[in-house]
């Protein structure tokens, strides 16, 4: 995921941290950035939400109020639930990022593999949830997410 922010007019501000956390307003990491304005966070984990907040500093250390905090929803996750009776469908859900779109794809095989169904380009960072009306037609099937 890369993130940017404006610099600040501020002649004091001599750097920016980035704090990331899972909970809103507890952040359990920091990265100094220097005074660099895009930074490229790798390392979170699919499917967990994140919360991130900049703050500048000065010469000596001394950070200034976070920036409005942001949260992220990283994706790259399929859950899928299993129907609880005959003729339930199959539920998938995902988390999608904006600017990309979806195709949900299955297979009996693992060898052949054709898009049951895609969403339209996400516009915001959600969960998205389909159901397979068909997996009853299968002895087995198999699902894989390809992000666009």
């Amino acid at each position: 995921m890369s993130l940017a922010w404006d610099s600040s007019p501020d002649p004091s501000v001599a750097g920016y941290r980035l704090h990331v956390g899972s909970t809103s307003g507890h952040y359990t990491a920091s990265y100094d950035v220097g005074t660099n304005t895009v930074y490229r966070l790798t390392g979170l984990k699919e499917g967990q939400t994140n919360y991130l907040a900049v703050t500048s500093y000065d010469s000596i250390g001394a950070e200034g109020l976070p920036s409005v905090e942001i949260s992220y929803l990283v994706p790259g996750l399929m859950l899928a639930a299993l129907p609880s009776k005959a003729g339930d469908p199959m539920r998938l859900s995902f988390p999608v990022a904006p600017g990309h779109w979806y195709g949900v794809q299955a297979s009996v095989d693992l060898k052949n593999w054709s898009t049951i169904w895609q969403t339209s380009t996400a516009t915001s960072n959600a969960w998205v949830v389909f159901q397979d009306p068909q997996i009853g037609s299968f002895k087995s099937r198999f699902y894989r997410l390809a992000m666009h």
